[in-house]
């Protein structure tokens, strides 16, 4: 590869979505799994919920947006940054794969809303530039990466956004890996590919890290270790090496136990930026 950095981002993307075997999940090449998923995903939500860590992921985003502006959320799921955006802008587009993702969030507007549903992978839909382009974690079954990026810095007029939610890992797996020698599925994707994609097509995107918690809550001991064991790859393993590992990070109440997880959330934005091809004349601008 010529160019910065002379290391292929998008083939280290690529890899990353095989499994520790070597393969491609079911889930990422088979469209109707991928349906199924959500399928029974949308049936377990109450009334528009969402998840805590994603409030302040969406208020350190709110700044670049304006109310006069026009949007396209990439991948809304069950509406994390559907129902704030919706509030905040003028329109609102949203594009998903998933016909089951589409039907549950367009029950919450009627037809005088601002929001409209576009029923098309991200890589195949067919839209106008809007002011805003944004997606929140919805890059995982995309495997050419590179395509959608420079899609979302063509569509988008005044700025592109994406957020990615990674490290680190769940401590008690870096005891079980150190400490007691097991495998651990640690991730095998993370943001940096994409800001090192981003870099090389020219776009030197804002780079914005925050730190989140999440807590996890169990009725039982036993439910507590099924819940967290599930990142070990070894086929056998000791309970009391899971239940050791995790002591130090629990919390016991006569409610049951508790878990909290420091992690982050990486906010990548730019403003659109006019991109040359090979030859070093301009691509085509909007």
């Amino acid at each position: 590869m010529k160019g910065p950095l002379a290391i292929d981002f998008e083939k280290l993307w690529q890899e990353g979505m095989h499994d520790w075997q070597g393969q491609m999940p079911k889930r990422m090449v088979d469209d109707s799994l991928e349906e199924a998923f959500w399928a029974q995903s949308m049936k377990k939500k109450s009334y528009k919920q969402t998840d805590e860590h994603a409030a302040p992921i969406y208020e350190a985003m709110k700044r670049y947006i304006s109310p006069d502006d026009t949007a396209i959320e990439i991948g809304p799921g069950w509406g994390n940054y559907t129902f704030p955006l919706a509030e905040d802008t003028a329109a609102l587009t949203c594009v998903d794969a998933s016909e089951s993702v589409l039907t549950y969030l367009a029950q919450y507007f009627d037809e005088s809303s601002n929001v409209q549903f576009v029923h098309a992978k991200w890589e195949e839909a067919e839209l106008d530039p809007h002011d805003i382009v944004i997606g929140v974690n919805c890059f995982y079954r995309m495997y050419h990466m590179l395509e959608p990026l420079k899609k979302m810095n063509e569509l988008a007029k005044k700025r592109a956004i994406i957020g990615m939610t990674t490290g680190p890992i769940q401590p008690h797996y870096q005891v079980l890996d150190k400490q007691f020698g097991y495998s651990i599925k640690y991730p095998r994707r993370d943001y940096i590919e994409i800001l090192n994609m981003l870099y090389q097509l020219g776009i030197y995107a804002d780079c914005q890290m925050l730190s989140l918690e999440r807590t996890y809550s169990y009725d039982t001991k036993e439910q507590l270790l099924e819940a967290q064991s599930k990142k070990i790859l070894d086929e056998s393993f000791e309970w009391k090496h899971v239940e050791q590992a995790l002591e130090p990070f629990i919390e016991k109440t006569k409610n049951g136990y508790y878990y909290r997880h420091q992690f982050y959330a990486a906010i990548l934005s730019w403003e659109p930026v006019k991109r040359t091809d090979g030859n070093g004349h301009h691509e085509k601008e909007i």
